[in-house]
């Protein structure tokens, strides 16, 4: 046994298309990473403008988990060296990031909330409510279970 953690390569591709569905779902959440640090200050203002439960403290703590979340997604879906457990934590953060969007949007569709910015895009770009997020956020969760699928981190025969 090892005191020091060792990064190791990430699976094979199960198939040829796995890499680009992977780089096409980390170019999404860099995106909207990317957006909602730009105005972050302004970020938990808009996550408390869509009527969460919990109000003012709860929407800072989850504007930060969402961001954090979008971030450490990013390693697993570029194949980066990791250690395994990193691996775990990186593919895990991705599915708890778009289910927690999915939730989001869901809420916001559901209820009578007079927005004007549903926070895709943090404060920096303004978005309209609506079903598209839905949408929007199953195609990406469908994504990240095909990225996942094609390059799962359990039982791997290419060590």
């Amino acid at each position: 046994m090892s005191f020091f953690v060792k990064t190791t390569p990430s699976a094979v591709p199960k198939t040829k298309n796995v890499p680009i569905v992977s780089i096409a779902l980390a170019a999404a959440f860099v995106g909207l990473a990317v957006a909602q640090l730009y105005s972050f200050e302004d970020f938990p203002d808009v996550i408390a403008s869509l009527g969460l439960p919990g109000g003012r403290s709860f929407a800072s703590l989850c504007a930060a988990l969402l961001v954090v979340g979008e971030v450490i997604a990013i390693p697993f879906l570029l194949s980066m060296r990791l250690s395994p457990a990193m691996r775990i934590v990186s593919m895990v953060a991705g599915w708890l990031t778009i289910m927690a969007w999915v939730t989001i949007a869901i809420v916001i569709n559901t209820t009578t909330n007079a927005i004007t910015n549903a926070g895709v895009l943090g404060a920096t770009v303004p978005t309209t409510p609506g079903w598209w997020m839905v949408c929007l956020f199953i195609a990406l969760g469908v994504l990240s279970g095909w990225a996942s699928w094609g390059m799962w981190p359990f039982n791997r025969n290419d060590q």
